[in-house]
């Protein structure tokens, strides 16, 4: 498998899908809702048409699971893309420019490549399985930072909190307490890439989808970095949790999220 032209699709397929962003960021039109705090906006839709058209010119036989469209050629999950043709969604609708693509290519179930791209920044961040991450032309590496109190972390609440917001609220007081402080950016792509090149120490947030985190997970582990669910257990992007660090105070935000 030649996980080189992988990459190649996916970053062809990642500026297709942000051409579309930059030609709708600033317009006030074409918002929906998904559910209460869930938007979905024209671009939305209209970068993942670009993204997925890419992928199909390349590799029409395998599988696709894009946030607005679920899971296509399900028979063919053996090679499967995960996109998020608009990471930063609510960010995006309101004239914030913190939003990006993530595409994701799995094999076996394994991400093997991973590619998130920050439209307005112009920031490329991209990994694949064993050969290290880069963002732009750079080699990206993380923090070496080992101490929680000389910290600078980043983390998001789930769309439907509500039912959960005392355990929420429990672990980031716990955390805003002994890191140097925390940053809340709106797009959990990003924020995964910028633990990958030393601009946070940790990452943690609950309710993400695959799409999500597939790809910046691995642009981290590929950076140098560790991640998890809250218990220290392997990631899996199906599953509910996420922690992303510089490995370096990996247990102890572990013990910090700890509910109770």
């Amino acid at each position: 498998m030649d996980l080189n032209a992988i990459q190649n699709v996916a970053i062809g397929a990642a500026y297709a899908g942000a051409g579309v962003l930059s030609g709708y960021f600033g317009s006030t039109g074409g918002v929906h809702k998904k559910g209460p705090n869930d938007l979905v906006t024209d671009a939305d839709l209209e970068s993942q048409q670009q993204i997925v058209a890419a992928i199909r010119e390349k590799y029409p036989d395998h599988a696709v699971m894009a946030e607005e469209e679920g899971l296509h050629n399900e028979e063919s999950t053996r090679c499967q893309w995960i996109i998020d043709p608009l990471d930063g969604t609510t960010n995006f609708a309101h004239g914030i420019p913190i939003f990006a693509v993530s595409i994701a290519f799995a094999h076996e179930n394994t991400t093997r490549v991973g590619v998130v791209l920050s439209p307005i920044s112009g920031e490329l961040f991209t990994a694949v399985e064993g050969r290290g991450a880069a963002v732009n032309n750079s080699t990206a590496a993380v923090s070496p930072e080992s101490e929680i109190s000389e910290s600078l972390l980043v983390t998001g609440f789930p769309y439907d909190f509500q039912p959960i917001v005392q355990t929420v609220m429990e672990r980031f007081q716990k955390c805003l307490l002994s890191a140097r402080g925390i940053r809340r950016l709106g797009a959990a792509a990003l924020d995964l890439c910028y633990v990958a090149c030393g601009r946070f120490e940790g990452f943690w947030e609950q309710g993400l989808k695959p799409w999500d985190t597939a790809a910046g997970a691995l642009i981290v582990r590929e950076a140098g970095g560790r991640v998890t669910d809250f218990s220290g257990n392997p990631h899996n992007p199906d599953k509910n949790e996420i922690l992303a660090t510089n490995g370096r105070i990996h247990d102890t935000i572990c013990s910090l999220l700890k509910a109770g």
